[in-house]
């Protein structure tokens, strides 16, 4: 197995991203080759001031980086020796099992749709988040940014994404699905929420047990929320400030608070896309660079994609 990683992307690229993947490769380099995209001989060189062995990877000449703030559509068809734009050539060509970058995730997102293609022509691809409870056995979150505009079929395919990647990685039997809405009846929320709910309670291969509201969502009442990128965005950027409140207040130690740090999830996979791919934080540290490649290796061990596309309708 080979694991592209994305030496440029990133706030705190390259110094992060280096020490990321040298933590990988101390937890399980034996079990993959971790290939290195990005300056090749400036790699090369920082790893030699930390005595680490340049035999131990493989690398990729990309000269170039694609910033935070570029366009996304624009930099991937602008920018060919982009880290981002070879990492997705390498995966498309087989030459690597996944990809993972802590770069611009609209490049991400764009350049994994054009350069890899979608399970189904009009399927829209989503980002997840971990969701917390308090009953210990976390959940998932999505569409956490990539679709702001739904359509009810849109969540639809959330919530068969969601509930396979809950059964395939997470190990849950069964996984409860449920809607995020602003009340537990069927014909409470907004067009969209009624019509959603309507679509995914008649859908036989989840387990849809309806609404769910806002204060309901760290309870553990279900394992996977679906909600538009809009709703889930807002969702996940306050609880991000909840987080970082928490820390203020003396609760770094507190269970509940502890696993809403995003080190320890590494990252989203961008569901929909026929490869492995996954997005980590813009600030990613070394550990949190160590868990994103561990979670892309994770996916490809798991088969992860092929399970996706036997469960989407019409894939």
């Amino acid at each position: 197995m080979k694991i592209g990683v994305d030496i440029l992307g990133g706030d705190f690229a390259p110094e992060s991203t280096l020490k990321g993947a040298m933590l990988a490769l101390e937890e399980f380099g034996n079990d993959c080759t971790l290939v290195l995209i990005g300056n090749e001989e400036e790699i090369k060189a920082a790893l030699a001031k930390e005595n680490c062995p340049t035999d131990k990877f493989e690398f990729f000449h990309a000269p170039d980086g694609i910033t935070m703030s570029s366009s996304p559509v624009k930099s991937i068809a602008s920018s060919p020796n982009s880290s981002i734009v070879k990492g997705f050539d390498l995966l498309q060509e087989g030459k690597i099992d996944g990809f993972c970058s802590a770069g611009n995730s609209g490049s991400m997102l764009v350049g994994s749709v054009m350069k890899l293609g979608l399970l189904r022509e009009d399927l829209r691809p989503c980002l997840l988040s971990a969701l917390p409870n308090l009953n210990g056995k976390d959940g998932i979150l999505l569409d956490v940014g990539a679709n702001a505009d739904c359509k009810p079929e849109n969540l639809l395919d959330f919530a068969i994404l969601g509930s396979t990647y809950a059964e395939v990685h997470l190990k849950f039997e069964d996984p409860k699905v449920a809607l995020i809405n602003i009340g537990e009846e069927p014909e409470k929320g907004s067009q969209l929420s009624i019509a959603s709910h309507k679509l995914m309670a008649e859908y036989e291969k989840i387990n849809f047990i309806g609404n769910i509201e806002g204060r309901e969502l760290f309870d553990g009442k279900t394992d996977v929320a679906v909600c538009s990128g809009f709703v889930g965005n807002v969702v996940l950027k306050l609880a991000e400030k909840f987080y970082e409140i928490g820390l203020r207040r003396g609760l770094k130690n507190d269970p509940f608070f502890a696993k809403m740090d995003y080190e320890q999830h590494g990252g989203s996979p961008i569901l929909g896309v026929n490869k492995v791919v996954v997005v980590g934080h813009g600030i990613s540290s070394p550990v949190a660079i160590k868990n994103m490649i561990k979670l892309t290796k994770e996916l490809v061990e798991e088969s992860f994609v092929a399970k996706l596309k036997e469960a989407i309708p019409n894939a």
